[in-house]
């Protein structure tokens, strides 16, 4: 590894390690996934205090999730569910219930605006009746695996 992977490997773990004790509590206590690809202004919004959304940034149940103007986000979450979030958006995953074992199988995204792109995981394929994506003025129930939603406002 030269001098410049070095430091960027310094930068990353400076960057974990700040995220760490910088983040508030959660509102659920489970991780429900993480951030996975960020492109220009992206955040986290966590019981109040808002950080910058960064690859393997761990995502609990309630975090917002807004991109600026030239912002973009890719998240996976622990099903396996892909969701893309695009430039001007902003989106909470509000609720995650993930127990197969258990028959607990539930995903509730809130779309305030932007756009978002959806690829179904676990929950999807084996519950698609409990998964739902709420928008300002309408709810989708998800039947199929993979959809595109846009909410202007």
């Amino acid at each position: 590894m030269g001098a410049r992977g070095a430091g960027a490997l310094v930068a990353a773990v400076l960057t974990f390690l700040s995220l760490l004790t910088a983040v508030p509590a959660a509102a659920g206590d489970e991780v429900i996934g993480s951030v996975k690809t960020v492109r220009g202004a992206a955040t986290v919004v966590r019981a109040g205090a808002t950080m910058p959304a960064a690859p393997g940034l761990k995502l609990f149940a309630g975090d917002v999730l807004e991109t600026g103007a030239d912002g973009a986000l890719g998240l996976v979450l622990r099903d396996d569910s892909l969701m893309s979030l695009g430039p001007s958006s902003r989106a909470s995953v509000e609720k995650f219930l993930f127990a197969p074992a258990e028959g607990k199988l539930g995903l509730t995204t809130r779309v305030v605006r932007g756009t978002l792109t959806y690829l179904s995981g676990i929950i999807g394929r084996l519950a698609p009746e409990a998964t739902t994506f709420v928008t300002p003025v309408f709810t989708i129930g998800v039947r199929g695996t993979h959809f595109a939603v846009r909410v202007e406002g």
